[in-house]
């Protein structure tokens, strides 16, 4: 499967290729998460995070744990950092 969405083309094949596999909770949830990383990178506070993105406060600490704190979380904070995306607004 990861060599698979390595290998898609552009930002319509890939959103089409999630749309094939995931359910729309499913993709929301990942969008909520890539959301939350985003904001804990901006050095947000739990509650401005909780609301802008609607994410439950236990949420926002499992991905702080899970995704940016922890060695499996590099990936993530790459791509936040390769984007520009750490930085305000």
């Amino acid at each position: 499967m990861y060599k698979a969405i390595l290998a898609l083309r552009d930002l319509d094949e890939c959103k089409r290729f999630f749309d094939d596999l995931c359910s729309p909770r499913e993709k929301k949830s990942m969008e909520q998460r890539f959301d939350v990383a985003v904001y804990l990178m901006q050095d947000s506070v739990y509650t401005d995070i909780v609301e802008k993105t609607g994410a439950s406060s236990a949420t926002v600490s499992r991905v702080r744990r899970n995704i940016l704190d922890s060695e499996t979380g590099g990936a993530m904070r790459d791509v936040i950092e390769r984007e520009g995306l750490a930085k305000k607004d």
